[in-house]
């Protein structure tokens, strides 16, 4: 069987496209396309058979009378975010309490960064949803869009930035007085006296927030479009084992130091910290191993008024993918 995969190139899916790892039975033609198109087509025209696809954007899905996709316990980005909240020098924000009736950018109010990013404002640093504006437009681009048509509770305050400008110049100017976003804004880089980071040593508050939460936020799944797998449901099984023999291959990549697979001079000691912090399948696939991630994640989801009702686990998943078979 034929099927098209759109997703990125990672090192866990390499082997998927080069083709050293095929799914059963299916013939794979693996689309190596930046996330953002991916998702726009996928939910705008549902272009593939499959791809990677933003997990709150899944989520949202699945709350119509026909649900488009159904999704495989795979995660093929993961994400610590508290290096993705920037501020603007003339905001004089220093502490995540003071976010508290600001004016804050995002991309899109739905995406699933930002989803994760209020959550953890809200749940750490008592920060809620409703205690700031949120404003969403295009980063660097002016005219982007919400993928998915919203209708959230009036106490959320979301308006769209003006046509003509974007999040990232705004930041700079203090016409906003924060961004929450996957990618670092182009004023960040260039204008560093006017943007920066609320957290500048991320890399210890992220690990502090696992070690407490051993929380690894998932930021993307893998969804089959419906029709597909209402007539090939065993294509689920399919390509999780798939995707779980190409996320082997790489950890077998890493363990080889003869040479770095990767150009970042202390690779060996960042792997083996990964593996002290938090064990040896650091990325771990399934229900199960990721279940208090996909509860936090679905909490957040409908408490910022992205879900109607609180969905569990269990209902994100092709039921084949959920159990195996014992000798």
């Amino acid at each position: 069987m034929r099927l098209t995969l759109a997703c990125w190139d990672y090192d866990r899916t390499r082997a998927l496209m080069d083709g050293s790892v095929a799914p059963e039975g299916i013939e794979l033609v693996y689309l190596n396309q930046p996330v953002e198109e991916t998702f726009f087509r996928m939910m705008r025209y549902r272009e593939f058979d499959c791809s990677e696809m933003s997990l709150s954007s899944y989520v949202a899905s699945l709350q119509g009378n026909d649900p488009p996709f159904v999704a495989i316990p795979v995660f093929p980005s993961r994400f610590f975010r508290h290096s993705c909240i920037f501020v603007s020098a003339k905001s004089g924000i220093r502490q995540p309490s003071e976010l508290k009736g600001r004016r804050v950018g995002v991309p899109e109010y739905q995406m699933t960064a930002p989803v994760w990013i209020r959550g953890i404002l809200s749940d750490d640093h008592g920060v809620n949803v409703t205690d700031v504006e949120h404003f969403s437009g295009g980063e660097e681009e002016p005219g982007r869009d919400e993928k998915l048509k919203l209708n959230l509770p009036s106490t959320i305050r979301l308006k769209a930035i003006p046509s003509d400008k974007t999040l990232s110049r705004m930041l700079a100017d203090g016409e906003l007085d924060a961004l929450v976003t996957a990618r670092a804004p182009s004023t960040f880089h260039k204008e560093p006296d006017k943007v920066r980071r609320l957290f500048p040593n991320y890399v210890e508050v992220e690990k502090e927030y696992y070690r407490r939460t051993k929380i690894f936020p998932t930021m993307h799944t893998i969804v089959i479009r419906r029709d597909v797998y209402a007539a090939n449901p065993w294509v689920a099984q399919s390509l999780t084992k798939a995707f779980t023999a190409a996320k082997a291959k790489a950890y077998a990549l890493y363990d080889q130091t003869a040479a770095l697979p990767a150009m970042v001079p202390w690779l060996t000691a960042e792997l083996e910290e990964a593996r002290r912090e938090m064990g040896a399948d650091w990325w771990p696939y399934g229900l199960e191993p990721n279940r208090r991630v996909l509860e936090t994640f679905l909490r957040y989801h409908h408490e910022q008024g992205l879900s109607k009702r609180l969905f569990k686990p269990e209902e994100l998943f092709a039921r084949e993918t959920l159990e195996s078979y014992k000798l």
